[in-house]
């Protein structure tokens, strides 16, 4: 048999997922958020290559086990994570990890936070109990993040003080609009975070050591 024949058959990466050869820098940014809040949602919306998804059906296993009150209707869920990639300028390129909303696959959340420069916290306003968790768990690890409230139809509006109190949200921590449906819009939400990151960065370069 030629191998070398054979190797010659075996498909390469499309050319649609292929690195811009103007990288210079890449950065891992993790999508979090309770479940059903959206998260898988924007990183397709916002993916620039066709995003790596682990849905499921959900089955009757689940009932009892996952809370999946508001949000009834929803049949999938992600079991391991998301994955995607945007390029925001020529140089710098986003990697986007999706977590698993359901608090039996946190397990998975401690490798997918290492080597995160940041995370995105997506917020559904009919049910702000199910972020309470997800912000402390990336407060304990020191993970730097912004807040992104998700468009829902029938989601109530609060102002964004009243949101923040809810969350125990310190005033420095960005808090957005968005439609994670809408790739403009998750674009903004990320843009956001890129921003404050920058912020971090500046403000502890100026202190004093």
């Amino acid at each position: 048999m030629d191998f070398r024949s054979s190797e010659r058959l075996l498909p390469g990466p499309r050319q649609e997922d292929t690195l811009p050869a103007s990288a210079t820098a890449a950065v891992k940014v993790v999508i979090v958020g309770g479940f059903g809040v959206g998260k898988t949602t924007l990183v397709g919306s916002v993916s620039e290559i066709r995003p790596l998804t682990t849905e499921e059906t959900m089955t009757r296993a689940g009932v009892g086990v996952d809370d999946t009150a508001g949000v009834e209707r929803k049949t999938s869920t992600t079991v391991a994570m998301d994955f995607g990639r945007i390029s925001l300028n020529e140089q710098l390129v986003l990697y986007l990890f999706g977590t698993p909303g359901q608090e039996r696959f946190w397990f998975l959340w401690n490798r997918l936070f290492d080597g995160a420069l940041g995370a995105v916290v997506l917020l559904d306003t009919r049910r702000l109990e199910v972020s309470f968790d997800v912000i402390g768990r990336l407060e304990e690890r020191r993970v730097p993040f912004v807040v992104a409230v998700n468009a829902f139809p029938d989601a109530p509006s609060h102002p964004v003080a009243q949101l923040r109190s809810a969350l125990d949200l310190d005033d420095s921590v960005p808090m957005v609009d968005c439609d994670a449906r809408l790739r403009s819009s998750s674009r903004d939400v990320l843009l956001t975070l890129m921003r404050y990151l920058y912020t971090l960065s500046a403000t502890a370069t100026r202190e004093p050591k």
